[in-house]
């Protein structure tokens, strides 16, 4: 088959142009569909809390009323949007509100999940099932979150480092990878 050839009949040059436009558009899609919010960064994204008592409200200023009140420093939560200097974000039980921005730190961090109340969610020593358990965890405890590979993430915290499944944290994606 000559391309040169069959790029003159009519059905293969109408075939061959819809090819090349969907490999060219391809990858212009993929790189557009991250949002970004004002500040630049993606939406939505994990952080964690900076202060100890941090104020949550109902909208983008402090004249909104305020909700509720987080008071644990690095509790991982979810950017979900951005308005000025406020993020609405999202904790793990699903509750939004906002903050001002000076009261996030990038840090990642991450909450043990546990499937079933009572469950003790195991910290291994590698990350793989066959790695020796160093601890065990309730649900609710905060670690600081070092590096994902898609699978596992390797996290410390007050008596404890290892690798914990990644499924098992609040504070990264399913699949992300984190060095």
């Amino acid at each position: 088959m000559n391309l040169v050839r069959d790029l003159k009949r009519p059905a293969t040059c109408a075939l061959a142009v819809a090819l090349l436009c969907l490999f060219s558009i391809a990858p212009a899609k993929a790189a557009s569909e991250i949002a970004t919010g004002p500040s630049g960064l993606p939406l939505p994204r994990f952080v964690s809390l900076k202060a100890d008592k941090i104020n949550v409200h109902v909208g983008p200023a402090k004249t909104y009323e305020v909700t509720w009140v987080y008071t644990r420093t690095g509790l991982p939560v979810e950017i979900t949007a951005e308005y000025e200097n406020w993020r609405r974000i999202r904790d793990g039980e699903g509750a939004e509100g906002w903050v001002y921005h000076s009261l996030l730190s990038g840090r990642r961090t991450g909450m043990v999940m546990a499937k079933e109340k009572d469950e003790l969610v195991p910290i291994r020593e590698a990350g793989d099932t066959e790695g020796a358990v160093t601890a065990k965890l309730q649900a609710g405890v905060v670690g600081s979150v070092k590096k994902c590979n898609g699978s596992w993430c390797r996290i410390s915290g007050d008596g404890f480092e290892g690798w914990i499944e990644q499924d098992r944290l609040w504070g990264v994606y399913p699949n992300e990878k984190l060095d």
